[in-house]
């Protein structure tokens, strides 16, 4: 929950084998709030107790639904990150509220990553928010290639099948190219078989506590670092190795 908590599990999911931490802020009362002073803490602290670790840092654009868009983009424009969360669409969220990414915002914050250099994440919670893409991809918003964020198995998002996994990655390479990259997640009970997805389709695999608080059924996790070690044991038993920091700054295109 705080800075200095959230500083040490990124450097023990990093030493667990992860090349990229996703970072979100919250308040005194667990609530999520976009502070820049936290986010600037959080790295500062990464930064002076752990400067061996080399974790690419990928922050959140959307860790409160009634943050406006500017207090959404301070922490980046001050911090410049390497990545940063793209949510490409609006939709109705855990049946409880609104998530809004207008035209205008995803607009603003194409060009100011680009301005910026920062890497977008572009998390697509159905296939739509592909088409969203495709279309900031032509008209120069975003430039390609992409990192595309697969959210299968959210609240009125698209449900978390192989089936589906392989129709976002399929709609992906057909709406905006093949020279994309794209890792996804699965959310509850769709967790494992996203991960297995991930693998056999040779995507990248995101997992932690922010998409999961069980481990296993009746199983409450430990730390984001177990989730990350399964991940590792599940892509070494495929055959392959978990990519290091600067693999995957390769793979993605960013420069350290």
């Amino acid at each position: 929950m705080t800075p200095e908590e959230i500083c040490e599990d990124v450097y023990d999911c990093w030493q667990a084998g992860a090349a990229i931490a996703h970072l979100h802020m919250r308040d005194d009362d667990g609530n999520g709030i976009m502070d820049p002073v936290r986010f600037k803490k959080t790295w500062d602290l990464l930064k002076e107790r752990h400067p061996d670790c080399d974790i690419i840092i990928n922050m959140t654009t959307s860790g409160d639904i009634h943050a406006d868009d500017e207090i959404r983009v301070a922490h980046v424009k001050e911090l410049k990150p390497e990545m940063a969360s793209y949510d490409c669409g609006s939709m109705n969220w855990l049946n409880s509220g609104l998530f809004i990414n207008s035209p205008k915002f995803l607009e603003d914050c194409g060009y100011l990553f680009q301005e910026l250099g920062v890497k977008p994440e572009i998390e697509a919670f159905d296939p739509g928010m592909i088409g969203n893409a495709a279309y900031y991809l032509k008209k120069g918003v975003l430039v390609g290639p992409q990192h595309f964020q697969f959210c299968m198995g959210c609240a009125n998002g698209i449900a978390g099948t192989m089936k589906n996994l392989v129709f976002m990655k399929e709609t992906m390479e057909s709406l905006c190219g093949k020279d994309n990259t794209w890792s996804c997640f699965g959310v509850g009970h769709s967790a494992m078989e996203m991960m297995y997805g991930a693998v056999a389709l040779g995507g990248g695999i995101r997992v932690g506590m922010e998409d999961n608080v069980m481990y296993g059924r009746g199983q409450l996790a430990d730390s984001n670092r177990q989730f990350v070690e399964r991940a590792v044991r599940v892509i070494r038993e495929y055959g392959n190795e978990p990519a290091t920091p600067d693999e995957a700054r390769e793979m993605l295109g960013l420069k350290k």
